[in-house]
Protein backbone atom coordinates (compact mmCIF):
# COMPACT_ATOMS: atom_id res chain seq x y z
CA UNK A 1 0.00 0.00 0.00
CA UNK A 2 3.02 2.32 0.19
CA UNK A 3 3.65 2.42 -3.58
CA UNK A 4 0.78 4.82 -4.39
CA UNK A 5 1.98 7.06 -1.60
CA UNK A 6 5.49 7.18 -3.09
CA UNK A 7 4.05 7.83 -6.54
CA UNK A 8 1.83 10.59 -5.21
CA UNK A 9 4.77 12.15 -3.36
CA UNK A 10 6.95 12.04 -6.44
CA UNK A 11 4.15 13.60 -8.45
CA UNK A 12 3.77 16.41 -5.94
CA UNK A 13 7.51 17.02 -5.88
CA UNK A 14 7.65 17.08 -9.67
CA UNK A 15 4.65 19.40 -9.79
CA UNK A 16 6.25 21.72 -7.25
CA UNK A 17 9.54 21.74 -9.19
CA UNK A 18 7.69 22.49 -12.44
CA UNK A 19 5.76 25.28 -10.76
CA UNK A 20 8.95 26.75 -9.31
CA UNK A 21 10.65 26.57 -12.69
CA UNK A 22 7.67 28.25 -14.34
CA UNK A 23 7.66 31.01 -11.76
CA UNK A 24 11.40 31.41 -12.21
CA UNK A 25 11.07 31.66 -15.98
CA UNK A 26 8.25 34.17 -15.66
CA UNK A 27 10.34 36.24 -13.26
CA UNK A 28 13.32 36.02 -15.61
CA UNK A 29 11.18 37.04 -18.56
CA UNK A 30 9.66 39.93 -16.63
CA UNK A 31 13.11 41.02 -15.54
CA UNK A 32 14.44 40.93 -19.11
CA UNK A 33 11.45 42.88 -20.39
CA UNK A 34 11.96 45.47 -17.66
CA UNK A 35 15.65 45.82 -18.53
CA UNK A 36 14.77 46.18 -22.20
CA UNK A 37 12.15 48.81 -21.39
CA UNK A 38 14.74 50.73 -19.40
CA UNK A 39 17.35 50.30 -22.12
CA UNK A 40 19.80 48.56 -19.76
CA UNK A 41 22.22 46.38 -21.71
CA UNK A 42 24.31 43.60 -20.14
CA UNK A 43 27.49 45.67 -20.65
CA UNK A 44 25.86 48.52 -18.69
CA UNK A 45 24.51 46.29 -15.92
CA UNK A 46 27.80 44.40 -15.41
CA UNK A 47 29.90 47.30 -14.01
CA UNK A 48 26.95 48.41 -11.87
CA UNK A 49 26.73 44.98 -10.23
CA UNK A 50 30.49 44.83 -9.74
CA UNK A 51 30.52 48.28 -8.17
CA UNK A 52 27.60 47.56 -5.82
CA UNK A 53 29.16 44.30 -4.65
CA UNK A 54 32.58 45.83 -3.96
CA UNK A 55 33.43 46.63 -0.36
CA UNK A 56 31.50 43.65 0.99
CA UNK A 57 32.95 40.33 2.11
CA UNK A 58 35.02 38.30 -0.33
CA UNK A 59 32.13 35.97 -1.17
CA UNK A 60 29.79 38.80 -2.26
CA UNK A 61 32.59 40.50 -4.17
CA UNK A 62 33.43 37.22 -5.92
CA UNK A 63 29.82 36.63 -6.90
CA UNK A 64 29.56 40.20 -8.18
CA UNK A 65 32.66 39.82 -10.33
CA UNK A 66 31.44 36.48 -11.61
CA UNK A 67 28.00 37.77 -12.57
CA UNK A 68 29.54 40.83 -14.23
CA UNK A 69 31.89 38.60 -16.20
CA UNK A 70 29.04 36.40 -17.39
CA UNK A 71 26.99 39.42 -18.49
CA UNK A 72 29.90 40.90 -20.42
CA UNK A 73 30.61 37.57 -22.06
CA UNK A 74 26.99 37.16 -23.15
CA UNK A 75 26.79 40.69 -24.51
CA UNK A 76 30.17 41.20 -26.10
CA UNK A 77 31.26 37.75 -27.25
CA UNK A 78 34.08 37.73 -29.77
CA UNK A 79 35.22 41.06 -31.14
CA UNK A 80 34.88 42.00 -34.78
CA UNK A 81 37.79 44.40 -34.43
CA UNK A 82 40.56 42.07 -35.51
CA UNK A 83 39.05 41.39 -38.94
CA UNK A 84 39.12 44.96 -40.23
CA UNK A 85 40.99 45.08 -43.54
CA UNK A 86 43.56 47.88 -43.48
CA UNK A 87 42.54 49.45 -46.78
CA UNK A 88 38.96 50.46 -45.99
CA UNK A 89 39.74 53.44 -43.79
CA UNK A 90 42.72 55.21 -42.31
CA UNK A 91 46.07 56.22 -43.77
CA UNK A 92 46.92 54.69 -47.13
CA UNK A 93 50.30 53.80 -48.72
CA UNK A 94 49.74 55.90 -51.84
CA UNK A 95 52.26 58.64 -52.59
CA UNK A 96 51.30 62.30 -52.27
CA UNK A 97 49.88 64.20 -55.20
CA UNK A 98 52.13 66.83 -56.70
CA UNK A 99 51.43 70.53 -56.05
CA UNK A 100 52.28 73.47 -58.27
CA UNK A 101 53.57 75.65 -55.44
CA UNK A 102 57.15 76.35 -54.40
CA UNK A 103 58.70 73.25 -52.82
CA UNK A 104 60.73 73.91 -49.70
CA UNK A 105 62.69 70.92 -48.44
CA UNK A 106 63.41 70.68 -44.72
CA UNK A 107 65.78 68.22 -43.07
CA UNK A 108 65.70 69.19 -39.40
CA UNK A 109 63.22 70.26 -36.77
CA UNK A 110 64.59 73.79 -36.75
CA UNK A 111 64.42 74.10 -40.54
CA UNK A 112 60.80 72.93 -40.43
CA UNK A 113 59.94 75.43 -37.72
CA UNK A 114 61.48 78.30 -39.71
CA UNK A 115 59.84 77.28 -42.99
CA UNK A 116 56.40 77.06 -41.37
CA UNK A 117 56.83 80.41 -39.63
CA UNK A 118 57.79 82.12 -42.91
CA UNK A 119 55.36 80.30 -45.22
CA UNK A 120 53.41 82.16 -47.90
CA UNK A 121 50.44 81.02 -50.00
CA UNK A 122 51.35 78.19 -52.32
CA UNK A 123 54.37 76.96 -50.36
CA UNK A 124 54.81 73.19 -50.20
CA UNK A 125 56.96 72.35 -47.19
CA UNK A 126 58.35 68.85 -47.66
CA UNK A 127 60.01 66.89 -44.86
CA UNK A 128 62.91 64.81 -46.11
CA UNK A 129 62.78 61.16 -44.97
CA UNK A 130 63.77 60.67 -41.34
CA UNK A 131 62.74 61.00 -37.70
CA UNK A 132 62.28 64.50 -36.27
CA UNK A 133 62.12 65.14 -32.52
CA UNK A 134 60.39 68.48 -31.86
CA UNK A 135 60.09 70.05 -28.43
CA UNK A 136 57.40 72.68 -28.04
CA UNK A 137 54.63 73.71 -30.42
CA UNK A 138 55.08 74.63 -34.07
CA UNK A 139 52.99 77.72 -34.92
CA UNK A 140 51.26 78.06 -38.28
CA UNK A 141 50.34 81.74 -38.15
CA UNK A 142 50.62 82.97 -41.75
CA UNK A 143 47.51 82.31 -43.88
CA UNK A 144 47.29 80.50 -47.16
CA UNK A 145 44.79 81.34 -49.88
CA UNK A 146 41.79 79.45 -51.21
CA UNK A 147 43.54 78.69 -54.50
CA UNK A 148 47.01 78.43 -52.95
CA UNK A 149 46.96 76.66 -49.58
CA UNK A 150 50.12 76.11 -47.59
CA UNK A 151 51.00 72.42 -47.59
CA UNK A 152 53.14 70.50 -45.09
CA UNK A 153 53.86 66.93 -46.06
CA UNK A 154 56.04 63.95 -46.71
CA UNK A 155 56.30 62.86 -50.33
CA UNK A 156 55.94 59.21 -49.34
CA UNK A 157 53.70 58.01 -46.48
CA UNK A 158 55.72 56.31 -43.76
CA UNK A 159 58.98 58.01 -44.69
CA UNK A 160 58.73 60.82 -42.10
CA UNK A 161 58.09 60.47 -38.37
CA UNK A 162 57.60 63.56 -36.22
CA UNK A 163 57.93 63.00 -32.46
CA UNK A 164 56.35 65.80 -30.44
CA UNK A 165 57.39 66.41 -26.86
CA UNK A 166 54.83 69.16 -26.40
CA UNK A 167 51.35 69.90 -25.08
CA UNK A 168 50.41 70.90 -28.63
CA UNK A 169 52.18 69.83 -31.79
CA UNK A 170 51.08 71.94 -34.75
CA UNK A 171 49.04 74.96 -33.66
CA UNK A 172 47.13 76.36 -36.63
CA UNK A 173 45.31 79.69 -36.21
CA UNK A 174 45.00 80.88 -39.82
CA UNK A 175 43.15 79.52 -42.88
CA UNK A 176 44.07 77.22 -45.73
CA UNK A 177 46.71 74.90 -44.30
CA UNK A 178 46.99 71.26 -45.33
CA UNK A 179 49.02 68.48 -43.69
CA UNK A 180 49.45 65.12 -45.39
CA UNK A 181 51.34 61.81 -45.36
CA UNK A 182 52.99 62.44 -41.97
CA UNK A 183 53.50 60.01 -39.11
CA UNK A 184 53.17 61.94 -35.85
CA UNK A 185 53.66 60.58 -32.35
CA UNK A 186 53.43 62.03 -28.86
CA UNK A 187 56.52 61.16 -26.80
CA UNK A 188 55.93 63.13 -23.60
CA UNK A 189 57.25 61.51 -20.44
CA UNK A 190 53.87 62.13 -18.80
CA UNK A 191 51.02 61.10 -21.08
CA UNK A 192 48.78 63.95 -20.04
CA UNK A 193 51.43 66.42 -21.27
CA UNK A 194 50.84 65.37 -24.90
CA UNK A 195 47.43 66.85 -25.46
CA UNK A 196 47.08 67.52 -29.21
CA UNK A 197 48.94 66.68 -32.39
CA UNK A 198 46.93 69.46 -34.06
CA UNK A 199 45.24 72.38 -32.33
CA UNK A 200 43.07 74.15 -34.89
CA UNK A 201 41.76 77.42 -33.46
CA UNK A 202 40.08 80.71 -34.22
CA UNK A 203 40.54 81.80 -37.82
CA UNK A 204 41.91 78.47 -39.08
CA UNK A 205 39.01 77.80 -41.44
CA UNK A 206 39.50 75.37 -44.34
CA UNK A 207 42.15 73.39 -42.50
CA UNK A 208 42.71 69.88 -43.86
CA UNK A 209 44.60 66.79 -42.72
CA UNK A 210 44.95 63.94 -45.22
CA UNK A 211 46.50 60.51 -44.93
CA UNK A 212 48.40 60.95 -41.67
CA UNK A 213 49.11 58.37 -38.97
CA UNK A 214 48.88 59.92 -35.50
CA UNK A 215 49.57 58.10 -32.24
CA UNK A 216 49.55 58.79 -28.53
CA UNK A 217 47.77 62.07 -27.89
CA UNK A 218 44.77 62.78 -25.68
CA UNK A 219 43.01 64.57 -28.52
CA UNK A 220 44.80 64.09 -31.82
CA UNK A 221 42.73 66.92 -33.31
CA UNK A 222 41.44 69.68 -31.04
CA UNK A 223 39.24 72.21 -32.85
CA UNK A 224 37.75 75.24 -31.07
CA UNK A 225 36.96 78.95 -31.25
CA UNK A 226 39.30 81.74 -30.23
CA UNK A 227 38.69 85.49 -29.88
CA UNK A 228 35.22 85.18 -31.34
CA UNK A 229 36.42 83.41 -34.50
CA UNK A 230 35.57 79.88 -35.55
CA UNK A 231 37.71 77.42 -37.57
CA UNK A 232 34.91 76.29 -39.88
CA UNK A 233 34.83 74.10 -42.99
CA UNK A 234 37.68 71.74 -42.14
CA UNK A 235 38.47 68.29 -43.50
CA UNK A 236 39.99 65.28 -41.70
CA UNK A 237 40.24 62.46 -44.23
CA UNK A 238 41.94 59.05 -44.43
CA UNK A 239 43.94 59.35 -41.22
CA UNK A 240 44.78 56.64 -38.70
CA UNK A 241 44.32 57.85 -35.12
CA UNK A 242 45.24 55.48 -32.31
CA UNK A 243 46.84 54.95 -28.92
CA UNK A 244 49.59 52.46 -28.16
CA UNK A 245 48.61 52.39 -24.46
CA UNK A 246 45.69 53.59 -22.33
CA UNK A 247 45.85 57.30 -21.52
CA UNK A 248 46.60 57.91 -17.84
CA UNK A 249 44.85 61.27 -17.59
CA UNK A 250 41.78 62.81 -16.02
CA UNK A 251 41.40 65.16 -19.00
CA UNK A 252 39.36 64.48 -22.15
CA UNK A 253 40.44 61.60 -24.37
CA UNK A 254 38.84 62.04 -27.80
CA UNK A 255 40.91 61.67 -31.00
CA UNK A 256 38.66 64.19 -32.82
CA UNK A 257 37.49 66.82 -30.32
CA UNK A 258 35.46 69.43 -32.22
CA UNK A 259 33.89 72.31 -30.28
CA UNK A 260 31.85 75.25 -31.66
CA UNK A 261 32.96 74.85 -35.29
CA UNK A 262 30.65 74.15 -38.24
CA UNK A 263 30.75 72.47 -41.65
CA UNK A 264 33.53 69.99 -40.93
CA UNK A 265 33.84 66.68 -42.77
CA UNK A 266 35.47 63.77 -40.94
CA UNK A 267 35.73 61.00 -43.53
CA UNK A 268 37.34 57.56 -44.03
CA UNK A 269 39.44 57.67 -40.87
CA UNK A 270 40.41 54.69 -38.72
CA UNK A 271 40.09 55.60 -35.02
CA UNK A 272 41.03 52.97 -32.44
CA UNK A 273 41.97 52.17 -28.82
CA UNK A 274 41.05 55.48 -27.19
CA UNK A 275 41.04 54.26 -23.59
CA UNK A 276 41.14 56.61 -20.62
CA UNK A 277 42.15 55.28 -17.19
CA UNK A 278 41.90 58.48 -15.12
CA UNK A 279 39.03 60.70 -14.00
CA UNK A 280 35.60 59.50 -15.08
CA UNK A 281 37.16 56.96 -17.50
CA UNK A 282 34.75 58.04 -20.26
CA UNK A 283 36.22 58.56 -23.74
CA UNK A 284 34.90 59.13 -27.26
CA UNK A 285 36.25 58.25 -30.69
CA UNK A 286 35.07 61.58 -32.07
CA UNK A 287 32.48 64.20 -31.23
CA UNK A 288 31.18 67.55 -32.41
CA UNK A 289 29.57 69.81 -29.84
CA UNK A 290 29.39 73.43 -28.69
CA UNK A 291 26.48 74.67 -30.87
CA UNK A 292 28.09 74.07 -34.24
CA UNK A 293 26.11 72.95 -37.29
CA UNK A 294 26.25 70.73 -40.37
CA UNK A 295 29.22 68.65 -39.25
CA UNK A 296 29.53 65.23 -40.91
CA UNK A 297 31.06 61.91 -39.88
CA UNK A 298 31.05 59.58 -42.87
CA UNK A 299 32.66 56.28 -43.86
CA UNK A 300 34.87 56.10 -40.77
CA UNK A 301 35.87 52.91 -38.95
CA UNK A 302 35.70 53.46 -35.19
CA UNK A 303 37.03 50.53 -33.14
CA UNK A 304 36.92 51.45 -29.49
CA UNK A 305 38.98 48.42 -28.47
CA UNK A 306 41.09 46.91 -31.21
CA UNK A 307 44.43 46.02 -29.59
CA UNK A 308 43.76 47.37 -26.07
CA UNK A 309 40.95 45.39 -24.50
CA UNK A 310 39.43 44.61 -21.13
CA UNK A 311 40.05 47.94 -19.38
CA UNK A 312 37.36 49.43 -17.15
CA UNK A 313 35.51 52.55 -18.23
CA UNK A 314 33.09 53.64 -20.92
CA UNK A 315 34.07 54.04 -24.56
CA UNK A 316 31.61 55.72 -26.98
CA UNK A 317 32.11 55.58 -30.75
CA UNK A 318 30.73 58.78 -32.30
CA UNK A 319 28.71 61.58 -30.75
CA UNK A 320 26.94 64.81 -31.47
CA UNK A 321 27.01 66.61 -28.14
CA UNK A 322 29.49 64.46 -26.24
CA UNK A 323 29.20 65.13 -22.53
CA UNK A 324 27.97 68.69 -23.10
CA UNK A 325 29.74 72.05 -23.32
CA UNK A 326 30.18 74.87 -20.84
CA UNK A 327 28.27 77.94 -22.06
CA UNK A 328 31.36 80.19 -22.38
CA UNK A 329 32.76 77.76 -24.97
CA UNK A 330 29.59 77.53 -27.08
CA UNK A 331 29.32 79.21 -30.44
CA UNK A 332 26.19 81.05 -29.29
CA UNK A 333 27.28 81.25 -25.62
CA UNK A 334 24.13 79.28 -24.79
CA UNK A 335 24.28 75.78 -26.30
CA UNK A 336 20.51 75.54 -26.60
CA UNK A 337 21.49 72.63 -28.81
CA UNK A 338 24.94 71.06 -28.91
CA UNK A 339 24.70 70.37 -32.66
CA UNK A 340 22.27 71.18 -35.45
CA UNK A 341 21.83 69.30 -38.72
CA UNK A 342 24.68 66.87 -38.05
CA UNK A 343 25.05 63.76 -40.22
CA UNK A 344 26.58 60.36 -39.43
CA UNK A 345 26.59 58.17 -42.49
CA UNK A 346 28.17 54.87 -43.60
CA UNK A 347 30.33 54.48 -40.50
CA UNK A 348 31.43 51.18 -38.98
CA UNK A 349 31.55 51.35 -35.18
CA UNK A 350 32.72 48.29 -33.27
CA UNK A 351 33.88 46.93 -29.90
CA UNK A 352 32.70 49.74 -27.62
CA UNK A 353 31.94 49.26 -23.94
CA UNK A 354 29.14 51.85 -24.24
CA UNK A 355 26.90 53.04 -27.06
CA UNK A 356 28.23 53.25 -30.58
CA UNK A 357 26.38 56.50 -31.34
CA UNK A 358 25.31 59.08 -28.73
CA UNK A 359 23.19 62.11 -29.64
CA UNK A 360 23.13 64.62 -26.77
CA UNK A 361 21.03 67.73 -27.50
CA UNK A 362 21.56 67.28 -31.22
CA UNK A 363 18.74 68.80 -33.27
CA UNK A 364 17.79 67.60 -36.75
CA UNK A 365 20.37 64.81 -36.71
CA UNK A 366 20.53 62.24 -39.50
CA UNK A 367 21.89 58.74 -38.82
CA UNK A 368 22.10 56.89 -42.12
CA UNK A 369 23.47 53.49 -43.16
CA UNK A 370 25.75 52.96 -40.18
CA UNK A 371 26.87 49.51 -39.01
CA UNK A 372 27.32 48.98 -35.25
CA UNK A 373 28.80 45.72 -33.93
CA UNK A 374 29.55 44.92 -30.27
CA UNK A 375 28.26 48.22 -28.88
CA UNK A 376 25.30 49.19 -26.68
CA UNK A 377 23.52 50.60 -29.74
CA UNK A 378 22.30 54.13 -30.46
CA UNK A 379 21.17 56.61 -27.79
CA UNK A 380 19.20 59.79 -28.64
CA UNK A 381 18.88 61.80 -25.45
CA UNK A 382 17.18 64.94 -24.08
CA UNK A 383 14.31 67.04 -25.49
CA UNK A 384 16.64 69.13 -27.65
CA UNK A 385 17.57 66.01 -29.62
CA UNK A 386 15.76 64.91 -32.74
CA UNK A 387 17.14 62.23 -35.02
CA UNK A 388 16.18 60.47 -38.21
CA UNK A 389 17.62 56.95 -38.22
CA UNK A 390 17.36 55.01 -41.47
CA UNK A 391 19.21 52.11 -43.06
CA UNK A 392 21.28 51.32 -39.98
CA UNK A 393 22.37 47.84 -38.95
CA UNK A 394 22.70 47.84 -35.16
CA UNK A 395 23.87 44.90 -33.09
CA UNK A 396 21.79 46.35 -30.24
CA UNK A 397 18.96 48.88 -30.11
CA UNK A 398 18.21 52.36 -31.40
CA UNK A 399 16.44 54.18 -28.59
CA UNK A 400 15.49 57.59 -27.26
CA UNK A 401 15.34 58.66 -23.63
CA UNK A 402 14.93 61.72 -21.43
CA UNK A 403 12.63 63.28 -24.00
CA UNK A 404 14.73 62.68 -27.11
CA UNK A 405 12.74 62.43 -30.34
CA UNK A 406 13.55 59.55 -32.66
CA UNK A 407 12.19 59.08 -36.17
CA UNK A 408 13.10 55.53 -37.18
CA UNK A 409 13.09 54.29 -40.74
CA UNK A 410 14.18 50.96 -42.18
CA UNK A 411 16.75 49.74 -39.63
CA UNK A 412 17.82 46.31 -38.39
CA UNK A 413 18.21 46.01 -34.62
CA UNK A 414 18.70 43.33 -31.95
CA UNK A 415 16.44 43.48 -28.86
CA UNK A 416 18.31 43.86 -25.59
CA UNK A 417 16.65 40.70 -24.25
CA UNK A 418 18.55 38.62 -26.80
CA UNK A 419 21.84 40.08 -25.59
CA UNK A 420 21.14 38.67 -22.13
CA UNK A 421 20.80 35.28 -23.80
CA UNK A 422 24.05 35.67 -25.70
CA UNK A 423 22.27 35.73 -29.05
CA UNK A 424 23.44 38.29 -31.63
CA UNK A 425 21.86 37.40 -34.97
CA UNK A 426 23.02 40.50 -36.81
CA UNK A 427 26.66 39.56 -36.28
CA UNK A 428 26.02 36.63 -38.57
CA UNK A 429 24.38 38.74 -41.25
CA UNK A 430 26.91 38.43 -44.07
CA UNK A 431 26.04 39.15 -47.64
CA UNK A 432 27.47 40.57 -50.82
CA UNK A 433 24.58 42.20 -52.64
CA UNK A 434 24.78 45.81 -53.71
CA UNK A 435 21.39 46.45 -52.14
CA UNK A 436 22.54 45.30 -48.72
CA UNK A 437 25.68 47.41 -49.03
CA UNK A 438 23.59 50.41 -50.07
CA UNK A 439 21.15 50.05 -47.21
CA UNK A 440 23.47 49.03 -44.39
CA UNK A 441 26.77 50.66 -45.13
CA UNK A 442 29.87 49.99 -47.17
CA UNK A 443 31.63 48.41 -44.19
CA UNK A 444 29.00 45.74 -43.49
CA UNK A 445 30.78 42.75 -45.02
CA UNK A 446 34.24 43.92 -44.02
CA UNK A 447 33.39 44.63 -40.41
CA UNK A 448 31.35 41.53 -39.65
CA UNK A 449 32.51 38.95 -42.15
CA UNK A 450 36.17 39.85 -42.46
CA UNK A 451 36.38 40.61 -46.16
CA UNK A 452 36.20 43.67 -48.35
CA UNK A 453 32.85 45.23 -49.11
CA UNK A 454 31.61 43.74 -52.36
Amino acid sequence: MTRPVRTSRRFRLAHAALLAASVGLLALGAGLLYLQGQGVTPRALAPYIEKRSSGHNFLIEGVGRGVAGVLLGLDRGESAAAVLPPDLAGAQPAAARRDDGARKLVGSAEEARRAIAAAVPGDVIVFLPGVYRIRGSVEASRPGDEGAPIVVRADQPGSVTIEFDAVEGFRVSVPYWRFENLSIRGVCRQQESCEHAFHVVGGAHHFSALNNTILDFNAHFKINAEDGRFPDAGLIESNTLAESAPRATAGPVTPVDLVAASDWVIRRNLITDFIKTGGDRVSYGAFAKGAGARNRFESNAIVCEQHLRGFPGQRVGLSFGGGGTGKPYCRDRKCVTEQDEGIMQNNLIASCSDVGIYVNAGARTRLLNNTLVDTAGVDVRFPESSAEADGNLVDGMIRSRNGGRLHPGDNLETPITLSYLGYHPLRDLCGSTRERERRYGAFLNAGICGGKAQ
